[in-house]
């Protein structure tokens, strides 16, 4: 395990943890931190024995929002720090799957990793709130990923009233995926895990990318870029070796 002052990172069982390691504030976003995530995500990425990546936060809490004092993107070191929105589109972008594991409060700048994540599973319990009106800002960057998830409808009355929101129903707003008792979490967590490890890194990789591109397409280009995709993928190593381990009955070479 690599220990920072603002994070932690460990490969096991074929996934590569992220926690966020500022108990005290509540894990807050500060430029330290979001260096420190974005300089992981690169590493995991890279690292052939990590299939996905996992963020979580230790603690109480999963992210209270931007440190105030230290803002993402300030100077860190006489350094112009990462700024978020890079972590963000870092996380979207990542060929692995990303998992953001929800262990407590969610509020404001925090939500943008809710969002950014492939897969959200969170604690029944958690708690969930834009709080921005009620400092007289809004959540103005975090909105690029956060109301891909929530859509108009639930964004423009969550966004106006900052209401306070359970894990439960984040799944109905579309932020999470699967909402468990707290002491399930982490179980919860490696059971998607597990599913992620059975299908292979490119069609993972592939898969994330079709997710994201599609909805932008008309039906016609959808279908011929989608009809060109899936013959590149059929025709791959990656792609063989699947089916030929279907045929003969056997586990692929990238399940261990």
């Amino acid at each position: 395990m690599a220990n920072t002052e603002s994070t932690l990172y460990e490969v096991r069982d074929g996934a590569a943890w992220i926690t966020l390691n500022r108990p005290e504030k509540r894990n807050a976003l500060s430029a330290g931190l979001v260096n420190e995530l974005y300089e992981h995500l690169e590493v995991a990425e890279a690292d052939d024995t990590a299939r996905c990546i996992v963020i979580t936060g230790n603690g109480t809490a999963f992210c209270s929002g931007a440190d105030l004092k230290s803002p993402p993107g300030s100077i860190v070191d006489g350094k112009q720090a990462v700024a978020y929105p890079e972590v963000l589109t870092r996380i979207m972008n990542n060929r692995k799957p990303v998992i953001a594991a929800i262990n407590g409060a969610a509020f404001a700048g925090g939500l943008g990793l809710v969002s950014a994540a492939d897969i959200t599973i969170t604690s029944e319990d958690a708690k969930f709130s834009f709080s921005e009106v009620h400092i007289g800002v809004i959540p103005a960057m975090i909105s690029v990923v956060c109301l891909r998830k929530l859509g108009t409808h639930h964004g423009m009355r969550l966004f106006l009233t900052g209401e306070r929101f359970t894990g439960k129903e984040a799944v109905v707003y579309g932020m999470a995926h699967k909402a468990v008792p707290a002491d399930q979490l982490m179980s919860a967590v490696q059971e998607e895990i597990e599913a992620l490890k059975l299908g292979g890194p490119n069609a993972l990789a592939e898969s994330k990318k079709l997710v994201q591109t599609v909805p932008g397409l008309s039906i016609e280009e959808g279908f011929k870029q989608t009809a060109e995709w899936s013959f590149r993928m059929f025709t791959s190593e990656e792609g063989g070796e699947g089916m030929t381990a279907f045929r003969e009955k056997r586990k692929p070479n990238w399940v261990k």
